[in-house]
């Protein structure tokens, strides 16, 4: 930067030289570096998604009709339990369950909670249901949750 002499102003001796009006050559490459990094960040959270697997153990073959026996278990809006359609207190659902457990035929269990039922209270049966021993459960008569969901 050069300083020149000026002559109009007593105050001032010299004025900055006009800055260099010149095109600069060469590419900033702030952008680009900053879009490399957001890139790199993506992908650092997006792979590992990608590649999670979870192990299932689905059948193979082909489908063949299950002539299991099914039992159902129904919890109503207020929480009354009932097997197979009669209604059961807390000890008589343990027995009911335990009974299941140990029969030979591999039955499946029917889990059917109302949607107005309490939380705790389905917790509280699917819990009896795991020390039980069962492993066999299946739950109908969701569609209903469905439109809340979507």
């Amino acid at each position: 930067m050069t300083l020149l002499p000026v002559r109009k102003s007593a105050q001032s001796r010299f004025r900055l030289a006009p800055p260099d009006t010149a095109p600069i050559a060469t590419i900033n490459t702030t952008p680009m570096i900053d879009m490399m990094l957001v890139l790199l960040i993506l992908f650092i959270i997006a792979i590992p998604i990608r590649t999670h697997r979870v192990p299932l153990d689905l059948p193979q073959g082909p489908a063949r009709p299950d002539l299991r026996p099914v039992h159902r278990l129904d919890l109503d809006a207020a929480g009354q339990a009932r097997w197979n359609g009669v209604a059961v207190d807390a000890i008589a659902l343990r027995r009911a369950l335990a009974a299941f457990a140990r029969d030979p035929a591999r039955p499946d269990l029917h889990l059917n909670a109302h949607g107005e039922a309490r939380y705790e209270r389905v917790d509280e049966v699917l819990a009896d249901i795991r020390r039980a021993g069962i492993s066999r459960l299946g739950l109908v008569n969701n569609r209903a949750f469905s439109r809340d969901i979507g």
